[in-house]
């Protein structure tokens, strides 16, 4: 799932890595405003409640988290320090360092500086000029591993490279600060946790320390570290991106969430399509708790920024466990308050206003992440995992299904009477606007193109209204059954495996129409940012120690 803009986080310096995109000389396109599409927003928690020695391991969280920084650099653009150095504008090496590279992710990936042509889609994970012939008649299992690097060898011919050797020294003090930090952990299960993910970080098998973090739940300090997600290579859908998140959580709030977990698996029962479609068993061992973010680093830190996490993706652990979903309370109220309902001022009905609320966006999003725990991990038609089967358009549909799936998800809890927080009329309203906001994160973005799926699909339905003045109102029954029938309709296009029919619907309906363009226009014309950008970092959380 994504108030920032002004102030950057020191990163480790990097290893210089050829970038073929490179022209000789790049002059950044005068982009005065380029920057206010972001808001600042410090991210910070109070850590007064940690011990001396949770304290003293923070330092060595951040060291590593900067780690999966300088990778991240590399896989999605190359040499930062080069790119930079020919940027004089301040704003637009500001926004490049946002944006990892010199093109904007919320506007379709098109470059800002002058001389680059379009973003590689497959971004550094493989060789610029590899054909698909090439790719398919490259035969080597571990080409289709989320942790290998596709490089040439001396002869030209294609080659695969463990991560773990391909950024061999960076991977090792990584993995060695973990183990350090490990014996400063104050969780027993934390602790094992960091000396099983330093582990990993050396061998590129994640599957026990993915096991073993599903066991963290005593803890004060929480850490997400790794090559994680996929959504950086839009070629094939497969390389994972390192990234690293530091969390305090929020104890009180992680209570209040803790029942919802029970029901995941009578949910699943209750899921509105045939039984083959829903025969898998999610692991019941759900974690729904919420933290304060301190830190974002790598690629959850480029262009839009995650308000929640649902992990581990490993199906197997989903299976077998089921999955933690970390609510990220402080960055959720930023994009709320600072972006969320502006947006809704500017395009919803006045009488829509009285439904907007932020109780309402938090359990969109948690149920959301417990969306994507749900439906069926391995198509029924025999094609391999869903993720397999459906391979560049997999994220996407992954998206739209945990956008519709939770709301579906929070519908059912309030008819059981298990959801009171807050009226059902308030969830549908502030979901709508909650697609204004992130649909301007732009086609390229795997979360945009799920908001015009959803959105496009509910408009067929007349599941809203858009009045003279340019303003939406929700038809609540028309909504409802909109986003019952859109949730099955998306469960059965994952258990079926079709790449070429997913492909085409994605095609069909995750376009901006004229006249939502032109209301989109008016939310920028306001001035309103299209996401935040974080000042962060020990000197904050810790200041001076």
């Amino acid at each position: 799932m994504k108030i920032k803009h002004l102030t950057i986080v020191a990163v480790l310096a990097l290893m210089a890595v050829s970038c073929t995109q490179k022209p000789t000389q790049p002059v950044e396109q005068p982009q005065p405003k380029l920057i206010d599409k972001y808001a600042e927003y410090t991210l910070t928690s109070d850590i007064s409640h940690l011990s001396e020695n949770e304290k003293e391991m923070l330092p060595l969280l951040f060291e590593a988290a900067d780690i999966m920084e300088s990778l991240f650099w590399r896989e999605n653009y190359g040499d930062k320090d080069e790119l930079l150095s020919r940027i004089s504008d301040p704003d637009v090496r500001q926004f490049a360092c946002i944006t990892y590279g010199p093109w904007d992710g919320l506007n379709d990936n098109k470059p800002f500086v002058e001389g680059f042509g379009e973003k590689p889609a497959g971004a550094q994970f493989y060789p610029q000029d590899m054909t698909e012939e090439e790719w398919n008649a490259f035969d080597d299992p571990n080409k289709n591993s989320q942790y290998t690097m596709i490089v040439r060898d001396e002869n030209g011919a294609l080659k695969c490279v463990w991560y773990h050797d391909y950024f061999d020294q960076e991977i090792k003090k990584a993995a060695s600060l973990l183990d350090d930090a490990s014996e400063l952990a104050g969780d027993e299960e934390f602790a094992d946790y960091l000396r099983l993910r330093a582990k990993a970080l050396r061998t590129d098998d994640y599957f026990e320390s993915d096991m073993r973090w599903m066991d963290v739940r005593n803890n004060n300090i929480d850490m997400v570290i790794g090559p994680i997600e996929n959504y950086t290579d839009a070629r094939y859908g497969i390389k994972a991106s390192h990234e690293a998140f530091i969390l305090i959580k929020d104890q009180e709030w992680t209570k209040q969430l803790a029942r919802y977990a029970a029901f995941v698996p009578e949910l699943q029962k209750q899921l509105p399509v045939p039984e083959e479609y829903k025969k898998e068993v999610p692991g019941s061992d759900v974690d729904l708790a919420a933290y304060d973010a301190v830190y974002y680093a790598g690629d959850c830190n480029a262009n839009s920024k995650t308000i929640a996490i649902n992990l581990p993706n490993d199906e197997r652990v989903q299976l077998e466990r089921g999955t933690r979903k970390l609510q990220l309370k402080n960055a959720m109220a930023a994009k709320f308050e600072n972006i969320l309902v502006p947006i809704a001022h500017t395009l919803m009905t006045p009488e829509s206003m009285d439904h907007i609320k932020f109780d309402a966006f938090f359990a969109n999003v948690m149920f959301h992440e417990t969306a994507h725990g749900m439906g069926i991990k391995n198509t029924i038609t025999g094609k391999g995992t869903v993720h397999s089967a459906l391979g560049n358009t997999y994220n996407a549909i992954e998206e739209a299904k945990a956008d519709v799936l939770g709301l579906y998800l929070v519908t059912k809890l309030a008819e059981m009477g298990e959801y009171t927080t807050t009226e059902l009329v308030d969830n549908y309203t502030t979901f709508l606007a909650g697609i204004f906001r992130s649909v301007r994160f732009g086609a390229a973005s795997a979360h945009g193109k799920a908001n015009m799926l959803e959105f496009n699909y509910m408009q067929n339905e007349g599941a809203f209204t858009r009045n003279e003045q340019g303003q939406y109102a929700i038809d609540f029954e028309k909504m409802k059954a909109a986003v019952e029938k859109l949730a099955g309709a998306i469960l059965i296009c994952q258990g079926n495996g079709d790449y070429e029919a997913t492909k085409n619907w994605l095609g069909d309906m995750s376009v901006i129409k004229p006249a939502l363009q032109a209301d989109l226009d008016r939310v920028n014309e306001a001035g309103i940012p299209v996401d935040i950008f974080y000042h962060m970092g020990p000197e904050v959380l810790l200041g001076d120690k």
